[in-house]
């Protein structure tokens, strides 16, 4: 299993760095990506802690974990900014909260993200044709989640995805231990969106690409 989107109570998730990596291996996760929220305010805070955290923890617990962020109602106008900030500050993965349908995201965040140069656009609600085919031409990869709510646009962003050609991938979005996936209910997830069986298996070849691309051997 690899997840590239979870949260810790260095932003609004429930767990320490150290209790979710634990939980993570224990489920049998070989990856994981601590992406807290983040702005403007606690940008630097977050990473700083992060690769403090990253650095001490990955070997010691027999997990892979890259430090990112996820870039949250950003202004579309400041996020080439603000990713630029995060990526020379020492932020491995780079993730803006796209707009899903359950929050007032921006409009706009969704192409403004992808025109910054980011990794994954989470969640990114009703994604246009415009916008998929952006994201398959960059690399961008497009999330497909099991995170309650966001998940509601699941089926649209399979479907725009392989029309335009761009990689997808799972991820728990994770809050609490029990957001945590097992293979069983990731095919289900899967499926769910819309996606046939055993697709599970391109969506994890997807994130091995990216952190390939980003450096991380794993």
């Amino acid at each position: 299993m690899i997840d590239l989107h979870t949260h810790t109570l260095l932003s609004d998730g429930e767990l320490l760095p150290t209790e979710l990596a634990r939980r993570a291996k224990d489920k049998g996760y070989c990856v994981i990506g601590i992406t807290d929220h983040a702005d403007s305010s606690n940008l630097e805070t977050v990473i700083s802690a992060l690769k403090k955290a990253c650095d001490d923890l990955g070997d010691a617990l027999g997990i892979t974990i890259v430090r990112g962020v996820e870039l949250t109602h950003i202004p579309p106008s400041l996020l080439s900014t603000m990713v630029a900030r995060a990526r020379k500050l020492g932020s491995q993965l780079v993730l803006v909260h796209g707009e899903t349908v359950v929050e007032p995201v921006v409009p706009g965040t969704n192409l403004a993200a992808l025109n910054s140069g980011i990794d994954i656009l989470t969640h990114p609600g009703l994604i246009t044709e415009e916008e998929a085919r952006l994201a398959a031409e960059r690399g961008i990869c497009l999330e497909i989640t099991s995170r309650h709510g966001h998940s509601y646009s699941n089926g649209h962003v399979a479907l725009r995805a392989r029309e335009a050609g761009a990689r997808l991938v799972l991820n728990s979005d994770s809050h609490s231990p029990g957001d945590l996936l097992t293979p069983e209910f990731a095919e289900k997830v899967v499926r769910g969106a819309g996606l046939p069986a055993g697709y599970h298996s391109q969506m994890l070849e997807n994130s091995k690409w990216l952190l390939k691309n980003i450096g991380v051997k794993i």
